[in-house]
């Protein structure tokens, strides 16, 4: 993917003007599913300054996680039930649940996440099929494999995807799809800092570098330009 980019489709650009991505490339690193002392004391560092941060009863109520709350329901979808990706985990950590431990890496950019407010996505980017991609609404009957699911689901045509010419391997901006999951084999990734209308850019540039960051130190590699599209 040329400069990992993303298109983002006219008639998404017509309906939500103001929607920004930060995207950023890590290349070299190594995914493994241990997790080192150093991301464990990270992860907790983060736990508590999230309990510090937060009370459990008014955290919709934070700007921040309203505005991707109010994009939810624009798009059709119940945030009381699919709850945007950095709002769940800061959930978790306040229901006094333990983060999830999948790889460093993942764990890596998820406590990004948490720490930013902003959803966040990876890819393998060697399994980005034709090594393009974009952002458009779904086709009616397509199917989506979301990492965990047992089953692909048909969607109906009114979400949010990010495409590549195989299919969905994202519902914009939610649920990674299986076939681009960032596994042990994955050497590329491609972060994708996901906003919505109303959140300033400039968040999501720092959440995009503050993963980069987190993914250096715990994957090793090197990261390239954060681009906004």
């Amino acid at each position: 993917m040329a400069g990992a980019m993303i298109v983002v489709r006219d008639e998404v650009r017509a309906l939500f003007p103001t929607l920004k991505l930060a995207l950023v490339e890590v290349s070299g690193v190594r995914v493994e599913k241990t997790r080192p002392p150093d991301l464990q004391a990270l992860v907790d560092e983060v736990t508590r300054e999230i309990r510090a941060k937060y009370e459990l009863p008014t955290l919709k109520d934070v700007p921040l996680f309203r505005a991707y709350r109010d994009f939810f329901w624009r798009l059709g979808i119940d945030p009381t039930k699919e709850r945007p990706s950095a709002e769940a985990l800061v959930r978790r950590i306040l229901a006094g649940k333990p983060f999830p431990a999948i790889s460093n890496f993942v764990d890596a950019y998820n406590l990004a996440s948490v720490r930013s407010g902003i959803p966040l996505a990876a890819f393998d980017l060697d399994t980005i099929a034709g090594q393009a991609a974009e952002l458009r609404f779904a086709k009616p009957g397509e199917l989506f494999l979301g990492i965990g699911m047992k089953k692909p689901v048909e969607l109906s045509g009114k979400e949010l995807v990010i495409a590549d010419r195989e299919g969905p391997i994202a519902i914009y901006p939610h649920r990674d799809s299986n076939r681009t999951k960032i596994t042990e084999r994955t050497v590329r990734a491609l972060v994708v800092a996901c906003g919505a209308p109303g959140v300033d850019t400039r968040r999501l540039v720092e959440a995009a570098e503050l993963a980069a960051d987190y993914i250096i130190w715990f994957c090793g590699g090197e990261a390239g330009e954060v681009k906004l599209v």
